[in-house]
């Protein structure tokens, strides 16, 4: 799998007078990269990352407007990388965002703490046990990317995660404790 960017706006451009012509490009540039990647046996993932915050310009904000262009590309090994931090800024609605486009996602989703941009059980807006338990439900088998600033280093900053296997009996490794 590769991130596929999606670009900038110009500066001084706005953003409605360059988006037909953004899109475009977009979609002609993502049937080139999908043929290159194709013949390589790898995916390409787009990531809509929100333009509240983290970075005005770039032109790719929403999973509503990566769907349509993964729809306009028609490419099978294009799929949808979810950042659940851009997702919740931009459209909230979580449950009903990844139920909705969970067979779009391409095996990984990303996670952090909103507004903090933090570890999962640091205080903020979004219930990552739920939403664990939701991607369990939904079957999701795919990889869960910890992209935060974590407060200390490494090792604190997945203290969340050790946590959060005991409180489903699980050992730090992931596997059951009644396994043993």
């Amino acid at each position: 799998r590769i991130h596929l960017m999606a670009g900038r706006v110009p500066l001084g451009s706005d953003r409605a007078a360059v988006a037909g012509e953004m899109e475009t490009t977009f979609i002609e540039n993502l049937r080139y990269a999908a043929d290159l990647l194709a013949q390589e046996g790898m995916t390409g993932l787009l990531e809509p990352i929100n333009n509240r915050i983290t970075d005005p310009r770039y032109y790719l904000n929403t999973p509503q407007q990566a769907a349509a262009i993964l729809e306009k590309v028609g490419r099978p090994n294009l799929k949808l990388q979810l950042d659940l931090f851009h997702c919740q800024i931009m459209d909230g609605n979580l449950s009903h965002n990844l139920e909705m486009y969970f067979p779009l996602i391409g095996n990984h989703i990303q996670i952090a703490q909103v507004p903090g941009r933090h570890e999962p059980d640091s205080p903020g807006e979004l219930n990552f046990p739920y939403i664990f338990k939701l991607l369990e439900s939904l079957g999701y088998a795919g990889y869960v990317g910890c992209e935060y600033a974590p407060k200390g280093d490494t090792l604190e900053g997945l203290g969340w995660l050790r946590s959060y296997w005991e409180s489903r009996g699980l050992q730090h490794n992931g596997t059951s404790k009644a396994a043993e």
